[in-house]
């Protein structure tokens, strides 16, 4: 699979599913949740760039919130698959890296941090970014046992758990199911109207 780089072009799939309503740079849309992973492995110099540009997202008073479980190695990653949802599991295992968000629900002064969770959205986000620029792709999974995941990696009920991200780099959508071989495109959006209000909400 040949590498376009994200900032010139828009990749051939993307133009056929996407299309911005104004004008954006191409690696926007060209970011996108696949589910086809191929074996190639990730460096770790590759890895902790994505972590590296997660860990520079903004957060209120710069409290820095989020926190990344990595799962590289072969133990790792078999704990990492204990707690996945089957549907899940069944695409997500093949990922060479998975990375478990949380984000501290405390400040460093013992008050609650009412941001955590929106400030962890935004490190994800950054790091999602920073894998398509290097030709990496991720996709958050939602679905899995926070409880169970909470004990087989003894985190402390201050973390919250948001979501697993797989890592890697795209694989031929034939090695899914026939059902998500049709779901491996790139998703629209709806119309910006429908998202936006000015001023106040529309009845």
């Amino acid at each position: 699979m040949s590498f376009v780089n994200p900032v010139e072009q828009l990749t051939r799939e993307v133009k056929e599913y996407r299309k911005a309503e104004y004008s954006v740079n191409p690696l926007f849309l060209n970011r996108w949740s696949p589910r086809a992973y191929s074996d190639q492995k990730i460096s770790d110099e590759d890895l902790y760039s994505l972590l590296e540009a997660a860990h520079w997202a903004p957060s209120s008073f710069n409290d820095q919130p989020w926190r990344f479980i990595v799962a590289k190695t072969e133990a790792q990653l078999k704990t990492f698959h204990e707690f996945l949802n089957p549907f899940n599991r069944a695409w997500a295992e093949k990922a060479p890296v998975l990375v478990l968000v949380a984000s501290s629900k405390k400040r460093d002064n013992g008050d609650f941090n009412g941001a955590h969770s929106f400030d962890a959205g935004t490190a994800w986000g950054q790091l999602a970014i920073q894998a398509t620029l290097l030709g990496l792709s991720t996709h958050a999974i939602g679905g899995f046992d926070k409880e169970k995941a909470r004990r087989l990696l003894n985190v402390p009920d201050v973390l919250d758990l948001h979501a697993v991200i797989t890592i890697g780099y795209r694989g031929e959508k034939e090695i899914l199911d026939a059902n998500l071989q049709e779901r491996e495109n790139p998703s629209t959006r709806k119309p910006l109207k429908e998202v936006i209000f000015e001023g106040t909400v529309n009845p």
